[in-house]
């Protein structure tokens, strides 16, 4: 076989296994899906965030009827299965509006269990401290 042949076939294997495999490092994966809300009406354009004890968090964002859908990474959806992920709220860099109430902050310590390979309906019901 030819050198050139060899590395295409080479570089053909390569690029399907690191553009198709799921990756023997990926972790235990459930989709997180739901609406947020402030005071009983949807929450446009603020970050969810989902972070476990150990490894990469997710994040969604939620659209103009409260709506959000978590993603691993940019194009991949999903949080990393187990019982401890932290949820916290918070607008994002280009959104505002009002204040966040701060049991759903970084220091508040929300918790919610990911089951793998299923959709969690995780909806977040605020409510401000008027």
């Amino acid at each position: 076989m030819p050198v050139l042949l060899r590395y295409l076939v080479c570089l053909i294997i390569l690029l399907s296994v690191g553009c198709f495999g799921g990756g023997a490092d990926r972790p235990d994966m459930g989709d997180v899906e739901g609406v947020i809300t402030l005071d009983g009406e949807p929450l446009p354009g603020v970050v969810i965030l989902f972070k476990p004890e150990v490894g990469r968090q997710s994040r969604a964002k939620s659209d103009e009827n409260g709506k959000y859908k978590a993603m691993y990474t940019i194009d991949e959806p999903g949080v990393k299965a187990g019982p401890n992920c932290n949820v916290t709220v918070e607008w994002d860099i280009d959104e505002s509006g009002p204040a966040i109430p701060a049991e759903w902050g970084p220091a508040a310590g929300k918790k919610m269990d990911v089951k793998a390979g299923e959709v969690n309906e995780f909806n977040i019901d605020m409510v401000s401290k008027n």
